[in-house]
């Protein structure tokens, strides 16, 4: 199987298992319910009494009040004290989104990433947070749900009568667990090795003061529903086993928020001791209360810190709001498919019947028939919208803002659903508050819809679809119902709508499954080289010229103004250096080259990109690594005079003692020189042995050198010396890329060729000269810093060291440069190492070329 087949298999296969597990959560709650009506769950919502659902509203502040509790607890252990209002906004905003969209690992631990080194944190310390804050919420889960099962399980219903026995073993080994973990602080050992790493354990105090918060969440969260059951129906310690089941079995079902998944362990558990639309209309309940409610006061406060930012009292919290901004859509976009999902699911049941009547006697029947379709078809279209809003589209935004208020309207003129209109109109507020999150210009029709996102949207219409058969399983189906418009049609007009919706999605797979596909990763043609050519010279980028190589595919603009190179490396694609071209075009480069990479199931990384460039990088997802410091020589102030040019003035007078002398080769005048510069390439290569490198070092290659002017330090004729010369724009910079010598070559006659080409460039009116990036310099590589100072040497020994000139960067120095950070963007964590391995072997010619040098 190939690499890319295997790759879009493995992207198939979660959101596949994901739709497995709801529709067989689905299949439990139709046989549960095959005997109920739908009014009988609308009696069981509308039933509940204020006060259950008031103590449940409180017993939610007190959950989520622990929760905070986690965060602070969590701080202590890596003893970096912050604020409490910033601990319970990070704790609060990243649990409520974690707990509504599911993968906490990629929300709310991505939000406090975010948030935390804002506010000072170290990555380091950010993980070890994540990790903690981890394993005191298992820690609660494990003694909750040992001590329910240990004394009083929950009976089980028929189906599972034969699993009664092993309850209470099941609770021992949870409560065996958790104690475990307690007996692992009192044995006075206050670090632990894990396969080389050590693990601080925490102290005795810490490790109650855990158990204390986490015991105390769970049995909060679990009162939440408990106090919207009727009272005296099921004991409070039987019902949290089945609680903290039905928890456990939606979060590893990796469905977002065990949607479905937890509803069908609690209606498969509870149902026998209530009855199924009880049990459903209070799962409803605690849905909205514990899930929604919560959710929906994150994504505000996200939206109000946001327009806050704009203020000239935050700037202080200007990086903070950065980091966290990178976050705001994938929560707007969270929002905006729950407005969709309202929608569908609305149109999907009966119309209140009072609120009909009004409607009769103000408006034609066309307008409830029209707004009921259309309000349908905006839902479908906002589901599939959120995506580009994920995306960060400008596109999006005003699309899904009009969406919104029409949706808003449409819900009015189909029933008078007014807190229908409600939900959409907060939406749309929390939404345009956000709006300057959404900057990029790409169209949506050149985004792609992933297929988890796809699956998501096809589970809401059969959700809906599902959700309408039950509401009118009164209604005996004929074909009639498709062609009757009347007033009261509430089921007729349910076909339509999901016909329509049906339609709408059909409409995109199709075509998603017609559209051509990608291009292969393919070398340059010569007229890409050329095209690449001409945007380079009205450029400063003077590395872009590494593009001419060949050896990198182009993704150019769409205007063919702008383009990025890059190389394909294990699992993966290494754009060298920033986009090259005008600044408009640059965003939309890095987005593309970033769902490129999506598509292929690869890692994007950017390698030696510029410090002005980092926005780019940071809104499309990436970490930030610095990996050196570029040598800039400003030529206006170079010269040979004063005593701190003393060394430089011996060298040139050294090697024009030995019959040294320099000179530029014109491009015109390179190819008939070529064989004399091979001469001396192939003597260099084999005096250092090494082989020839590639990607973000040029290698010999006749066409390739035939484009630059060539400087050659010659002796008694011969050529001793040479350097491809590369320019940008006219004046602006100068730098080298393929410098070697002979061994006829006098002493110091590298330094000789940098002091001369600088000479050269200033009489030329050039502004700077680059000597290239010194690997790793400024990079902290203590014993607490970030993990790529240790793994850094990787890329020094074969990165950017000027084709193993390992001396080079000490002569850099002597030119009085100006250094310049040039970072790493990729993908964080573990995939850092993967990302080291992958670039040095690009740069190499492959592993086998890192092993040779």
């Amino acid at each position: 199987m190939s690499d890319a087949r295997g790759a879009a298999l493995r992207r198939w296969i979660a959101p596949a298992a994901g739709a497995a597990l709801l529709a067989f959560a689905a299949w439990i709650l139709h046989r549960e319910l095959r005997a109920y009506q739908y009014r009988d769950l609308v009696h069981a919502v509308r039933g509940l009494p204020g006060p259950r659902v008031l103590a449940a509203l409180l017993l939610t502040a007190v959950s989520y009040g622990c929760l905070i509790g986690y965060d602070a607890l969590a701080l202590r252990y890596v003893q970096h004290p912050l604020a409490f209002r910033r601990i319970a906004f990070a704790s609060f905003t990243g649990y409520a989104v974690s707990n509504t969209l599911g993968f906490p690992l990629l929300t709310g631990a991505s939000l406090r990433y975010r948030l935390y080194t804002g506010w000072g944190v170290p990555t380091a310390d950010v993980a070890r947070i994540i990790a903690f804050y981890s394993t005191t919420f298992w820690l609660g889960a494990l003694t909750v749900g040992g001590l329910a099962l240990l004394l009083d399980p929950i009976p089980l219903p028929a189906p599972l009568h034969l699993l009664s026995p092993l309850l209470h073993p099941i609770g021992a080994v949870l409560l065996a667990l958790a104690l475990g973990y307690a007996l692992l602080s009192l044995a006075h050992r206050r670090t632990l090795a894990v396969r080389g790493h050590a693990i601080q354990v925490p102290s005795p105090g810490l490790v109650a003061a855990q158990f204390a918060v986490s015991i105390a969440d769970w049995v909060a969260a679990a009162a939440v529903l408990h106090a919207l059951l009727p009272p005296g129906t099921v004991s409070f310690a039987g019902f949290t086993g089945a609680f903290v089941a039905g928890q456990m079995l939606g979060l590893v079902s990796h469905v977002p928020g065990g949607v479905g998944v937890f509803e069908s362990v609690l209606l498969v558990l509870l149902s026998p001791h209530l009855g199924a639309p009880t049990v459903v209309g209070t799962l409803l309940a605690y849905r909205a209360i514990y899930y929604l409610l919560p959710f929906v006061a994150a994504a505000v406060l996200l939206a109000v810190r946001e327009g806050a930012a704009l203020r000239p009292r935050l700037r202080a919290a200007a990086p903070v709001a950065q980091w966290m901004a990178g976050l705001v859509p994938e929560v707007m976009a969270a929002l905006v498919f729950l407005a969709g999902t309202i929608l569908l699911f609305s149109g999907a049941v009966p119309a209140v019947g009072s609120r009909m009547g009004w409607l009769d006697r103000t408006f034609p029947l066309a307008v409830v028939e029209l707004s009921h379709f259309l309000a349908s078809a905006v839902g479908v279209a906002l589901l599939l919208l959120a995506r580009g809003l994920q995306l960060r589209l400008n596109a999006a935004l005003h699309l899904a803002v009009l969406l919104l208020g029409a949706g808003a309207l449409l819900s009015l003129g189909k029933g008078l659903d007014y807190e229908e209109a409600l939900a959409l109109t907060v939406v749309l507020g929390v939404l345009w508050a956000s709006r300057r999150e959404f900057t990029r210009p790409s169209a949506l029709t050149a985004e792609a819809l992933t297929p988890g996102w796809l699956a998501a949207v096809a589970a809401v219409i059969a959700s809906s679809a599902w959700l309408g058969a039950f509401a009118f399983k009164h209604v005996e189906y004929s074909d009639k119902l498709w062609w009757m418009f009347a007033r009261r049609s509430d089921a007729p007009r349910f076909l339509r709508a999901t016909a329509g919706a049906m339609v709408v999605m059909g409409g995109v797979a199709l075509a998603r499954l017609l559209r051509p596909a990608r291009a292969r990763t393919v070398p340059p043609t010569p007229a890409e080289l050329d095209r690449a050519a001409a945007i380079i010279a009205a450029q400063e980028e003077v590395e872009a010229n590494l593009a001419l190589l060949g050896d990198k595919a182009l993704l150019f603009s769409d205007a063919a103004d702008a383009f990025l190179m890059y190389g394909v490396s294990g699992r993966s694609w290494i754009a060298l250096g920033d986009p090259v071209g005008p600044e408009a075009a640059r965003k939309a480069l890095v987005w593309r080259f970033r769902e490129a990479c999506h598509a292929h199931g690869a890692l994007p990384v950017f390698y030696q990109v510029s410090a002005r460039a980092l926005p780019l990088y940071l809104d499309a997802g990436l970490t930030l690594s610095k990996l050196g410091e570029e040598a800039r020589v400003p030529l206006a102030a170079f010269s040979l005079e004063g005593s701190a040019r003393k060394g430089l003035r011996s060298t040139v007078r050294h090697v024009e003692r030995e019959g040294g002398s320099f000179a530029i080769v014109p491009p015109a005048e390179v190819p008939a020189l070529l064989p004399e510069l091979r001469r001396v390439s192939d003597a260099w290569l084999a005096r250092k042995h090494v082989a020839e490198k590639g990607f973000s070092l040029g290698r010999f290659d006749e066409a390739y050198l035939a484009r630059f002017p060539v400087a050659v330090v010659r002796r008694a004729g011969r050529v001793v010396a040479f350097a491809n010369l590369l320019r940008a724009a006219p004046g602006s910079v100068l730098s080298i890329d393929l410098m070697r010598f002979d061994d006829d070559a006098p002493h110091g006659v590298m330094e000789y060729l940098f002091t001369q080409l600088m000479l050269w460039g200033r009489a030329e009116g050039w502004q700077w000269f680059s000597l290239g990036m010194a690997p790793l310099a400024g990079v902290e590589a203590r014993r607490l810093a970030p993990l790529w100072s240790r793994v850094g040497g990787t890329l020094f020994r074969h990165g950017e060291h000027f084709y193993n000139f390992r001396g080079l960067h000490q002569y850099k120095e002597k030119f009085d440069p100006e250094w310049a950070p040039r970072y790493l963007a990729s993908p964080g964590g573990l995939a850092l190492a993967r990302v080291a391995t992958d670039v040095t072997a690009l740069i190499a010619g492959g592993l086998r070329g890192v092993l040779l040098r």
